[in-house]
């Protein structure tokens, strides 16, 4: 363990993953945020306290706070296949400035990903950023693949 922490590809990938891990779990704060400034809430609980009629205008939906919750969902189904390929890409022994590449890029995508969600920037951009962070994952797979492919 202690080599392993000596090696610099697995520290830029343990900053990176710290990064976009992070960033993934600050979306809840934000969603909690959005909820309370948009007054919509999603579980009876939530309202408990308030009155018949006020009920009724808090459990609703809301755009924003569903936007946001959109972008969670995606961090999870994007960040959670970085970090496991991220871990095995690393374990290959690539060049330090490719790996540094990929985690950069990969990092770069992924908090431009949540500005233009959350910000509703206008297509491309959204799209863009998700590709970006998708070809990133793909190409460490190839990478671990090519290596390690034993059949």
């Amino acid at each position: 363990m202690v080599t392993l922490m000596e090696d610099q590809v697995f520290m830029a990938f343990t900053t990176y993953a710290a990064i976009v891990i992070l960033k993934m779990m600050l979306m809840s704060p934000m969603t909690a945020y959005y909820r309370l400034t948009r007054g919509a809430f999603a579980n009876e609980e939530d309202v408990a306290r308030k009155s018949e009629e006020e009920k009724k205008k808090l459990l609703r939906t809301n755009s924003d706070v569903e936007r946001v919750r959109r972008c969670h969902q995606n961090d999870l189904e994007n960040i959670v296949p970085f970090v496991v390929i991220g871990l095995l890409y690393t374990l290959t022994g690539p060049e330090l400035s490719a790996a540094l590449l990929h985690f950069r890029l990969f990092a770069g995508s992924r908090i431009f990903h949540t500005v233009s969600y959350v910000g509703a920037l206008p297509q491309p951009c959204r799209g863009l950023s998700w590709m970006m962070g998708m070809l990133v994952t793909f190409s460490m797979t190839y990478r671990v693949l090519s290596t390690a492919l034993i059949l």
